[in-house]
């Protein structure tokens, strides 16, 4: 009788394939946008959130699991990171109707977007 071996799925493997997985989505934004740089916190048990700004000003978010898969998820991009979202980085994005209409709503009773 042959044996059949069962590969494990260690904690590494899965990190590794969390983090191209995410480095891909990251890639697909820079792509979209001509380009990205991005911005790591920390969000607790959550996880790190990527804060992502496109060359155009566009922006979106993906969140890790952990700050090491977040890490290893930026360096496989190729994006630049920035220690912090202030200044010059901050400048880049741009906002629309959407979110100053939705700010407003929440902050300050302004309209809302239901």
């Amino acid at each position: 009788m042959a044996e059949t071996k069962v590969e494990e799925t260690t904690p590494d493997a899965r990190a590794e394939r969390k983090a191209a997985k995410l480095a891909k989505q990251i890639g697909a934004f820079a792509k979209k946008h001509g380009g990205a740089e991005g911005q790591l916190a920390y969000i607790g048990q959550m996880g790190t959130r990527i804060v992502l700004v496109g060359e155009d000003g566009g922006w979106g978010d993906l969140v890790a699991p952990t700050h090491a898969i977040a890490v290893n998820a930026a360096e496989k991009s190729g994006i630049t990171l920035h220690e912090s979202f202030d200044g010059d980085f901050a400048a880049k994005v741009r906002t629309g109707r959407y979110e100053w209409t939705r700010m407003a709503g929440i902050q300050v009773g302004g309209p809302s977007n239901g």
